[in-house]
């Protein structure tokens, strides 16, 4: 009985020596950004008809179509970002197809962009975007600022 209990209390001596030997407590770590060697620069083209924008006022028609412009350069910038999701579905039967869907989406989150320009070209109004990654990389530094260890001091 008491070489059972001695054995036990070794064992739980030796693993808290172990744990005192854990590197989780015994050093400081510093970190620092890594900056990229090249930033690049995105632009899109957004474009709306106003003709067919659901109002009866035409002014808010010209509005309307702005906005909805400007929402479809942000699409495609967020496809140039992140790149677009595609499913599709075939059906065939006696190797014939009967019915053929695709089906895209995009998801992303764009910071930065600027408008270059918007205006109406005929019936259409386009709205031109511009995101600089070096904007794109200071918003990020404002954020998120460990990446890379600087200095590591050992105890």
């Amino acid at each position: 009985m008491k070489t059972r209990s001695l054995s036990k209390i070794c064992c739980v001596l030796a693993c808290l020596a172990l744990l005192g030997c854990s590197s989780v407590y015994d050093k400081h770590v510093q970190w620092q950004a890594v900056k990229p060697e090249a930033f690049p620069v995105l632009t899109a083209v957004g474009q709306a008809p106003i003709s067919l924008q659901k109002s009866t006022n035409e002014t808010q028609k010209m509005l309307m179509a702005i906005h909805a412009s400007k929402i479809a350069a942000y699409a495609e910038l967020a496809e140039q970002v992140y790149g677009q999701q595609l499913s599709s579905d075939l059906t065939m039967r006696n190797l014939i197809i009967e019915d053929q869907r695709l089906k895209t989406s995009v998801q992303g989150v764009i910071r930065g962009a600027k408008v270059i320009k918007s205006y109406p070209v005929g019936d259409t109004y386009t709205t031109e975007l511009h995101l600089d990654f070096k904007d794109v990389w200071d918003i990020y530094l404002a954020n998120n600022r460990q990446k890379e260890i600087k200095h590591v001091k050992y105890y």
